[in-house]
C-alpha cells in the first residue's frame, strides 16, 4: 500500500431560512468537524487523508450525511498540490493541521 497524502477540500452552501433548514445546516458542519474537518474559510473545509481510496470512503460517507437541500461540492487534490495555493490577501494560519495525527485508518 502506498501513502499518497490527498487533501479534500469541501465547498457547501446551504440554505438556512428556516428552522429545519438551520438544523440541517448545523448537523452537516458538525458531522464535518467530528470526520476531522478543518474550517479554511466559512463554508469552505479540508480534510488530510491518507490516500485517494481513503478520500473515495470519505467522499461516499459526506454523500450519504449531505442535506437534501443546498449546494455540497467536493474537490480531491494531492498534498504537494495544496502546498502550492498562493496567498493573495490576509495571512497564513499557523495552526493548519498538515500532518496525519488526527487520522483514522479504517
Amino acid at each position: 500500500m502506498s501513502y499518497r497524502y490527498m487533501r479534500i477540500l469541501l465547498f457547501f452552501d446551504l440554505p438556512v431560512e428556516t428552522t429545519v433548514e438551520k438544523r440541517a445546516y448545523r448537523h452537516f458542519r458538525k458531522y464535518l468537524i467530528q470526520e476531522g474537518f478543518i474550517m479554511l474559510q466559512q463554508s469552505v473545509y479540508s480534510k488530510l487523508v491518507l490516500n485517494g481510496t481513503t478520500a473515495n470512503l470519505l467522499k461516499n460517507r459526506i454523500k450519504k450525511a449531505c442535506p437534501t437541500k443546498g449546494l455540497v461540492q467536493v474537490l480531491t487534490i494531492t498534498e504537494k498540490q495544496y502546498a502550492n495555493i498562493d496567498l493573495m490577501v490576509g495571512f497564513q494560519q499557523d495552526k493548519v493541521l498538515d500532518d496525519d495525527s488526527r487520522l483514522t485508518i479504517i
